[in-house]
């Protein structure tokens, strides 16, 4: 589709060598459903990720859970959701990415209605896994679709609503499943939170049918089997223990795990390898090419500063500040209203910076996370939420700036054969990231609190966590030099 393809209807595309070219809609207007069904599958997906965050004491209450039962609430859908990205990626580029999408949503949505009627953690936790898997069958369609289907400025700004939406879903997820839970729906409690999804389930099926344009890879070949079981084997393998091990206080099995997962990896390229000519898959020359591999190793590194700053920065406002849980929830709302705030002028370039939009977006998050670590070594326990509100917003914004113009420029110049498998890679790269920022917790943070509730060791615990995060924001804008310079350098 050209880049007024949303303006003016779709262009006529010329088929080139192997690749399918997507059946586009007809219409101006049936372009924009098709966009707004793909953007609220993945705010879809990202809100349950959060969602359930604020109705946990209510769900233990509710049916019992211990506390390893809550832990795996979240652990158990996070879990699933990295372990079938890879593959989900790949179903798509082989039977149609439109399906994927479709069968996906059938299997979140079926799942959603299991949790709201679980009467037991063991149900539940099922369930949660479950939703998790259509997750992973969903997500890659979206930025895939969204690759193959706009092309140039139009793309750009795609991609800048999508962060914006990603911003979005960050702000409703914890804000929604306190709401739900609060009003007690005909007596339901925290059930709402998950039977909201039924009517946005079906919705999406029905119009996602309708107008959401298929695409697949040109090129004919079976799943690679062998593969799916090996990377699935390696992301366990390495994400268990780098999500548990700290709750453990990392016991020998976590690195017997991490071994075994780098060594299970090892074997899942080499038989890669060995299937490039025979529909592999991750296809090895993705990787080989600068523009992605920088990108997903930025990627990489903006899910390792997030889990690592998010997780932290919670136990700061409520044990090293005493703030409630309502206090703490409305300064990750300021800081997701920045983060909505820089997406919505990402959206807006259409591209037109290249780079050098997300690399101001990092050095405005590096400028303010720094004014934020000398302002809390200089208030210490005097610190309030107003007085944090400039720096907390500023960090946001430029996080902001980074997310949809990343994944743009990353896809932009991957062949739409491969663009599910490119997808599936790219989110697997966030996902293990928040895994390694939060195995970090423990030794940047943890490590000086021993766990304690004393408001003093959690607030000089959490001063260095922030030179931390400004180190990997460094790092992230160097590599996004990988990233084209010009604003023609997107369009592929």
């Amino acid at each position: 589709m050209s880049s007024s393809a949303l303006e003016n209807g779709p262009q006529h595309t010329t088929e080139r060598p192997g690749h399918e070219v997507p059946h586009h809609p007809k219409t101006a207007l049936a372009a924009r459903i098709a966009f707004l069904v793909l953007l609220v599958a993945e705010l879809m997906d990202i809100l349950d990720q959060s969602v359930v965050l604020t109705a946990l004491p209510a769900i233990q209450e509710s049916t019992g859970a211990g506390p390893a039962a809550v832990q795996w609430l979240t652990t158990g859908y996070s879990l699933a959701v990295a372990i079938g990205l890879i593959t989900g990626g790949r179903l798509g580029d082989l039977y149609g990415r439109r399906r994927v999408l479709l069968i996906g949503t059938v299997v979140f949505t079926a799942a959603s209605l299991l949790c709201g009627l679980a009467n037991g953690p063991g149900v539940l936790i099922g369930a949660r896994a479950i939703q998790g898997t259509g997750v992973a069958l969903m997500i890659p369609q979206v930025l895939a679709t969204l690759h193959v289907t706009f092309e140039g400025q139009n793309r750009s700004k795609a991609f800048g609503l999508y962060g914006a939406v990603l911003s979005l879903a960050n702000v409703l997820g914890p804000v929604m499943g306190g709401l739900l839970t609060e009003a007690d729906w005909f007596g339901l409690s925290w059930r709402p939170i998950f039977l909201v999804n039924v009517p946005v389930g079906l919705t999406v099926i029905l119009l996602g049918r309708r107008f959401i344009p298929e695409s697949t890879a040109g090129k004919t070949g079976r799943l690679d089997l062998i593969g799916m079981l090996l990377s699935a084997l390696a992301v366990v393998l390495i994400v268990l223990p780098l999500s548990e091990g700290h709750l453990h206080h990392w016991p020998l099995w976590c690195f017997i795990l991490l071994g075994t997962g780098l060594l299970v990896l090892g074997f899942f390229l080499r038989h890669q390898q060995r299937k490039q000519d025979d529909a592999p898959l991750v296809p090895l020359s993705l990787l080989r090419g600068r523009q992605f591999s920088g990108g997903l190793l930025a990627q990489l590194v903006l899910g390792l500063l997030c889990g690592l700053f998010f997780m932290t920065w919670t136990l700061y406002l409520q044990r090293g500040l005493g703030m409630s849980p309502f206090h703490a929830a409305i300064a990750f709302v300021l800081l997701s209203l920045g983060e909505l705030a820089g997406a919505t002028v990402a959206a807006k370039s259409g591209g037109r910076f290249a780079r050098r939009l997300p690399q101001a977006g990092a050095l405005i998050a590096f400028g303010a996370m720094a004014a934020y670590g000398l302002q809390i070594e200089r208030a210490h326990a005097d610190l309030t939420l107003m007085a944090m509100t400039t720096p907390v917003v500023l960090i946001g914004f430029g996080l902001g700036m980074v997310g949809g113009p990343l994944a743009d420029m990353s896809l932009a110049r991957v062949p739409h054969e491969n663009a599910g498998a490119a997808s599936g890679l790219f989110n697997t790269a966030m996902h293990l990231g928040i895994a390694l920022g939060t195995a970090l917790t423990a030794l940047v943070f943890f490590a000086a609190t021993s766990g304690s509730p004393d408001a003093e060791l959690n607030r000089d615990a959490f001063a260095p966590v922030l030179w931390w995060v400004g180190s990997f924001l460094a790092l992230m804008w160097a590599l996004m030099y990988c990233l084209p310079k010009e604003a023609n350098g997107v369009a592929s």
